[in-house]
């Protein structure tokens, strides 16, 4: 018997218990939902590059590279958040503190980069915009010009529910949706990035609260696994 109590004890040694177990299948829980949200994230970029339609709106010859800088970051973060949801969920449920560390310091990364990437992405959105503008006159031009780029533009139009930058061309009817009041497309890149990157903030604020809650959560949890360690 004293040996079976010996061995119970052992197996026991170092576990929490009481509020910090709660705290650690909170944390468990957390990492899930953060894995998930990177399955998302990295879907969504993934559906961006390869999307025909998508794909038909950027394969001009003049497309801005912030739109393949953009999706491509979209596929690094939520392959990096897959990663560090992973590393999360064996560091609650082994309760390891080297796992919980690189857990910290992972959402620490992508915290500062995430500040980085929205602090840059409202100071340059007006070059943004200018770059998207510019890509629909030159896509246009040359349609007028030389009669190429018409899926470009055709994608473009069905997309923003637009037709031509100006006063209705007779040219391009062809590539426009049946609309009774043909907006303009200028306006219409304009109102679809406001609100796309209005959306963009909201969510990233979001999750930006949920990580600085995860890292709390994963410090606690660490301390905690090292003080009950060092007690016995």
């Amino acid at each position: 018997v004293p040996a079976t109590l010996s061995v119970s004890s052992g197996l026991t040694m170092g576990s929490v218990s009481g509020g910090m177990r709660c705290m650690k299948y909170l944390l468990f829980t957390f990492n899930l939902c953060f894995w998930l949200t990177g399955t998302a994230v990295l879907s969504l970029g993934l559906w961006l590059r390869f999307d025909s339609e998508t794909t038909t709106i950027f394969s001009g010859d003049h497309c801005p590279t912030s739109f393949y800088v953009g999706v491509y970051t979209l596929i690094a973060t939520g392959a990096l958040m897959m990663l560090v949801g992973f590393l999360g969920c064996c560091g609650a449920v082994q309760e390891s503190q080297c796992l919980l560390g690189a857990f910290f310091i992972c959402l620490l990364v992508i915290f500062a980069a995430e500040i980085t990437a929205g602090v840059w992405g409202f100071l340059n959105k007006h070059e943004i915009l200018q770059e998207m503008n510019a890509y629909y006159s030159k896509s246009l031009n040359a349609y007028r010009t030389t009669g190429s780029g018409n899926r470009t533009l055709y994608a473009i139009h069905n997309v923003l529910h637009c037709c031509g930058d100006s006063l209705p061309d007779p040219s391009i009817q062809l590539l426009c949706p049946t609309l009774r009041v043909p907006a303009n497309c200028s306006s219409k890149l304009k109102e679809f990035f406001n609100s796309k990157l209005y959306m963009i903030g909201v969510v990233g604020i979001g999750i930006v609260g949920v990580m600085i809650f995860g890292m709390i959560f994963s410090m606690v949890l660490c301390c905690a696994i090292r003080n009950s360690r060092d007690v016995m």
